[in-house]
């Protein structure tokens, strides 16, 4: 069949698929791209060439924001279904890269295509190409080498085939997947091949669920069963794994308390009578006071990352570590028992060992939690501008049980993670492993493509909405109805906090004017700047409030309304939430003259430097 590279790798595409559970996906459901002179003329002609059926296509605005969508779609598909990203060489290509990471941190798997310069080089260098005396061969997509976990670059078409069939490998590995980079010269992407047949027949990706060997579920339940303390801590994986039932029910049967990550948070139900919220840094009182006294520790699909689960600090010395995790690299942390497979089965498997036996009652202080939360959030009675808290509060009063909250950066995902009750496994939609500004609004998109009979809402400070609003013109041109909360307090109020805290007095935070002619300092009055006028513009319905009680309301019109929306609300400046139950390890400056640099750095050496390795 003679076709051109680009129209045979969308035909490729357009007949992959994956299956678990007997359950049959799209690999890859759809491409994002923005066309220039380095793609327009290959996978954009291919595109046309195909058409909607065999490949749908979706408008991006900016590059990073498609590869943003495309993780949110791929999450709420459980990674059974992905979606690709097109770009012309240079900055489009550059674009990626941040994309790539936070895809590839995350394990989610995302299809990267950018345009390269060319392979025969009859035009050289070629507009927006980066030349590298030293390496001619070199072009700006090998950026996106270290961000990616496959990459290549099909300099002619007879590459093509082998390189497919491992980009699908990765993409449908729960072990491996990622970014996948195959960056495609213009000129071999309109290049003609006869290509046969075989290459384009149906292929369906088996993702299996591997079992745990035998003899460490038998190990772990032992150490399990001899536990005064035990804890379960879920992560990301217990979602991807779609193991949140059996999870519950394992819980329930054998008594042991469960605390969640960021990306586990919504494994269990708010009111699961096993469940103590988030853990870590940004956790519960109930969860990290569990933590701190247990002696047996049962990781569940979690990478263990210092912030989220405070793990250098938190845990007592002595405690023992089980981890069961499909990928065997984080099975290993904490060089305690590692329980490699797939947390479904895995769960299964230790729910088998288990069975008949109970952990010893504890008094965990989840409803000493639960009040101090419905303090937080409030009556949704007030007159003045809420804060943070109640501005959750009003979200978790108007949203419903299938809805989904998204958020990634600034201080909303620590008061989310402490005070949200997830209702839902897939509620909760925070990214927190590259904690990335801009991932909210096209994520939203990606999860409403994903799920449309949901409604989405993404949270956004105004720090955030400006770093990346262009996405809000692809929802109003899809006709897809996202809602984004735009939350005004006047700079970047999280890393503001932070700044206070380790002496650096806030510089450089806050959107405000300058104070004392072109080299003072930012401590004027705020940037007059509107955005809920700018969300208007971009053709967004906006609602505004200015209470407590308006924000109610606009949420609930908001969720009513058939078109993409923005909620507006400034909020008060007082503190968001709970303060921290557990310590986060950010160096202060060691030599200073600045009176509360000085202060931080005392208080800083007064704290543990991190937990001891465990050996």
């Amino acid at each position: 069949m003679r076709l051109t590279v680009a129209q045979a790798l969308v035909r490729f595409l357009s007949v992959q698929y994956t299956e678990r559970d007997g359950v049959r996906h799209r690999t890859v459901a759809g491409m994002w791209g923005i066309f220039g002179h380095g793609n327009v003329a290959g996978v954009g002609q291919a595109l046309l060439e195909a058409g909607p059926g065999a490949m749908p296509y979706h408008q991006g605005r900016n590059e990073q924001a498609m590869v943003h969508a495309a993780v949110g779609y791929a999450r709420m598909k459980h990674r059974l279904s992905a979606m690709a990203c097109t770009t012309s060489i240079g900055p489009g290509a550059t674009n990626l890269v941040t994309g790539a990471a936070l895809a590839t941190v995350n394990r989610v798997p995302v299809l990267l295509l950018p345009g390269d310069v060319f392979a025969t080089r009859p035009a050289d260098p070629v507009l927006q190409q980066l030349e590298v005396p030293w390496a001619y061969d070199v072009s700006v997509n090998d950026c996106l080498r270290p961000v990616s976990r496959y990459f290549d670059r099909i300099w002619r078409p007879e590459m093509l085939p082998a390189s497919l069939l491992q980009a699908m490998r990765v993409l449908t590995d729960p072990v491996e997947t990622g970014a996948v980079t195959l960056a495609l010269p213009q000129d071999v992407q309109a290049e003609a091949y006869d290509w046969p047949e075989e290459l384009f027949r149906t292929r369906v990706w088996q993702v299996r669920r591997p079992a745990p060997d035998a003899a460490a579920v038998a190990e772990a339940a032992g150490l399990l069963r001899g536990a005064r303390r035990p804890l379960i801590v879920a992560g990301g994986g217990v979602r991807h794994s779609e193991a949140a039932p059996a999870l519950a029910e394992l819980a329930a049967a054998t008594g042991i308390p469960v605390a969640e990550t960021q990306a586990g948070k919504g494994s269990l139900r708010h009111d699961h009578p096993q469940a103590l919220g988030g853990i870590g840094h940004t956790g519960t009182a109930p969860a990290d006071t569990a933590a701190r006294a247990a002696d047996v520790v049962l990781g569940i699909g979690t990478r263990w990352t210092d912030f989220t689960t405070a793990s250098g600090t938190l845990f007592a010395p002595g405690a023992r570590f089980v981890s069961l995790n499909v990928a065997g690299f984080d099975a290993h942390k904490q060089t305690g028992l590692a329980l490699t497979g797939d947390a479904r089965a895995g769960i299964a498997a230790l729910g088998g060992e288990l069975a008949g036996w109970r952990a010893p009652a504890v008094e965990h202080g989840t409803a000493g939690w639960r009040a101090l939360t419905d303090r937080v959030f409030g009556d949704g009675e007030g007159d003045g501008p809420p804060t943070q808290g109640e501005v959750i509060g009003a979200l978790d009063a108007v949203l419903g049980d299938r809805d989904v909250v998204i958020n990634a950066a600034g201080s909303m995902p620590g008061d989310l993670h402490k005070l949200w009750r997830a209702r839902d496994v897939e509620q909760y939609h925070v990214e927190y492993g590259y904690s990335c500004m801009g991932y909210e609004i096209p994520a939203a998109i990606g999860v409403r493509l994903a799920a449309p009979d949901r409604e989405v809402f993404a949270l956004v400070g105004d720090g955030t909405y400006l770093m990346m609003p262009t996405e809000v013109v692809t929802a109003v041109q899809e006709g897809l109805p996202i809602n984004v909360v735009i939350v005004q307090n006047h700079g970047y109020a999280s890393i503001g906090g932070l700044s206070q805290q380790v002496g650096a007095e806030g510089f450089g935070t806050g959107y405000r004017f300058r104070e004392g002619g072109p080299d003072g300092e930012f401590t004027g009055k705020p940037l007059p700047v509107d955005l809920a006028a700018n969300a208007a513009s971009l053709g967004l319905e906006v609602f505004t409030a200015r209470s407590v009680r308006e924000l109610r309301e606009a949420l609930a019109a908001a969720r009513r309304s058939p078109r993409a929306t923005a909620v507006y609300v400034e909020t008060a400046a007082d503190p968001a939430g709970p303060p921290p139950e557990a310590w986060w390890d950010v160096p202060v400056a060691g030599a200073a003259t600045r009176p509360a640099a000085v202060a931080a750095r005392e208080a800083y050496e007064a704290r543990p430097r991190g937990g001891r390795p465990r050996l």
